[in-house]
């Protein structure tokens, strides 16, 4: 016992006398923050993450999340009632409950500029040579531009922070659209300026072409259209972009098929096919650790499952004409969530409803055939949504006009085929299967468009949008009738729903304006929904300063 004692008062005559130091623990055997970031590995490591983010937040979060960029918008409406497709909008929109949309996009959001603070905080502490540092400085600040740009188109001013922050904070006000647009320019402009070529990289990495493409954005978000055209320019000046303009790729044999069918193709978005316009594509392998898709379960980009209809629920003469679900142009695995507007599958099309190759059936799936063996009565037979059977609504849930980018008709994976004879699939299927165009050429043709007629120069606006129009074998538009409506348009024919288009309008400030006139589905929509709101747990949990409301939400 007394040997037992002296060593108790030793303990805590030890503790007692040691400074904090030795009360620190560090890091040797496992990874924490002190040692993460060491060697150029560990920050590539970090930098790979920002892909993975960026990729969840945009494509594969869940089946829903990444949806927000097109549900409430003038492509499609929800064929499905529910808030987690903006039914109604203003439930959709509240600050707190719910989906908590706002509040969900804000953190991931901001996780995204808090790893790549982390990355530029961290490498001022190491020494891995200027050339290294300033590269790896480079890809964090085009993530930190991209997002905080995204930040500022869907919620207008926001909390501006450059640095790793190491402790809690509780005192975030929000800075000026302007400003946060401002910093996106810095940021950006330093990745144009020491990011590689985009043939020094390798698929699915960012460029110096990328950046440009974002900064040209970027410029005309802050109202400076001639730096718009000089960043574009470069991108479409560069000798290792073109349009494609012939067949190319793994299915440009088949028939029926074309250029702009090629581009949505299995393994068609890269340069190492041949592509020559993805200027930034997301990554997707099926059955590979980190992929992102899987043959065994629902996961990745779920366009296929939203977009395509629900033909399962088809029924002809008390009959089920439709087997389902099929990888054909009926839409694989689709549940007919995401339903093409009107205006979209028919208005924008009008003046060139034949000729544009775009709206060819097996870009925007308008005739369907009949593909049920037990029916052979209408085996082989077509169904017109321009001119449905009695009985059929057109649009609705079961079936309507879809881009057919959403899916791989005849060539999903192996592993999710049931029936490889009929092309019948297993419950599984449901994504869609391909790499993601995140920024293409034909895009910055019409973001320089739109930079031309913001500078007054609508003849070359109207040339850059009838090189997109060309390829597609669309009738030329004369400079007269370009406007932003004319571009917004043509934006949808071109990139319909591989455009994250609630960027778009809420960058311009126009979507209740094109809502209102072009989808009467959301007939809730408010002209304060034009930014989202400051999620309510961020102003709450803020108690060292105020985080303002946007207005019309001060109520919520």
């Amino acid at each position: 016992m007394r040997f037992r004692y002296i060593f108790i008062l030793l303990i805590a005559g030890c503790l007692q006398s040691c400074n904090d130091e030795f009360l620190q623990e560090e890091p040797v055997d496992f990874i924490a923050a002190e040692n993460a970031f060491v060697t150029y590995d560990d920050f590539n490591l970090s930098i790979n993450n920002l892909y993975n983010k960026v990729r969840k937040e945009f494509y594969s979060k869940d089946q829903n999340y990444p949806l927000d960029y097109l549900y409430g918008t003038d492509l499609v409406y929800d064929g499905q009632a529910s808030e987690r497709r903006w039914t109604p909008y203003t439930n959709a929109m509240r600050p707190s409950g719910g989906q908590k949309k706002s509040q969900v996009h804000w953190q991931d959001l901001y996780k995204i500029i808090a790893e790549a603070n982390t990355v530029i905080s961290r490498l001022e502490n190491v020494n891995l040579g200027e050339e290294q540092e300033t590269k790896l400085e480079a890809k964090a600040r085009f993530f930190r531009a991209f997002t905080y740009r995204t930040l500022a188109y869907l919620y207008g001013g926001v909390p501006l922070s450059l640095e790793e922050v190491k402790e809690p904070k509780y005192d975030f006000t929000r800075a000026s659209k302007k400003d946060v647009l401002e910093q996106c320019i810095k940021d950006a402009e330093f990745a144009v300026n020491h990011l590689d070529g985009i043939t020094e990289v390798k698929d699915g990495e960012i460029s110096t072409l990328a950046a440009s493409h974002l900064l040209a954005e970027i410029y005309l978000a802050n109202d400076e259209p001639k730096k718009a055209i000089i960043e574009a320019t470069k991108v479409i000046d560069d000798p290792n972009t073109a349009l494609m303009q012939n067949r190319f790729g793994s299915r440009s044999s088949e028939t029926p098929g074309d250029v702009y069918w090629d581009l949505y193709r299995m393994n068609n978005q890269n340069r190492a096919t041949g592509n020559t316009e993805g200027i930034w594509v997301i990554q997707f392998e099926t059955d590979v650790e980190g992929g992102g898709t899987s043959s065994s379960k629902q996961g990745g980009c779920y366009l296929e499952r939203h977009h395509a209809p629900f033909m399962r629920n088809v029924r002809v003469d008390g009959a089920s004409p439709f087997l389902w679900p099929v990888s054909d142009y009926t839409g694989g695995r689709g549940i007919g969530w995401a339903i093409s507007t009107t205006y979209f599958s028919n208005t924008i099309w009008e003046s060139d409803f034949d000729n544009d190759i775009r709206n060819a059936n097996h870009n925007f799936v308008r005739v369907y055939t009949y593909n049920n063996p037990k029916y052979p009565e209408f085996y082989g037979e077509t169904l017109s949504t321009m001119n449905p059977p009695e009985g059929i609504t057109i649009p609705s849930r079961d079936i309507y006009a879809y881009q057919s980018k959403v899916t791989t008709p005849g060539n999903h994976p192996d592993g999710l085929y049931e029936d490889f004879e009929t092309g019948k699939l297993k419950s599984s299927a449901g994504s869609t299967y391909t790499d993601q165009y995140m920024f293409r050429l034909a895009e910055t043709y019409l973001l320089r468009a739109e930079a031309y007629l913001k500078d007054n120069q609508a003849g070359l606006a109207a040339a850059d949008i009838n090189v997109i129009r060309n390829r597609a074998n669309a009738t030329p538009v004369d400079a007269a009738d370009v406007d932003m409506d004319y571009i917004l348009d043509e934006r949808m024919r071109e990139l319909g729903v591989e455009e994250k288009r609630r960027l778009t309008l809420q960058r311009l400030g126009l979507l209740y304006d094109r809502v209102t006139r072009c989808n009467s589905y959301y007939e809730n929509i408010a002209e304060y929904h034009n930014l989202w709101p400051i999620p309510y747990s961020e102003i709450e949990r803020n108690t060292g300063a105020v985080l303002e409301q946007n207005p019309g939400y001060e109520n919520y």
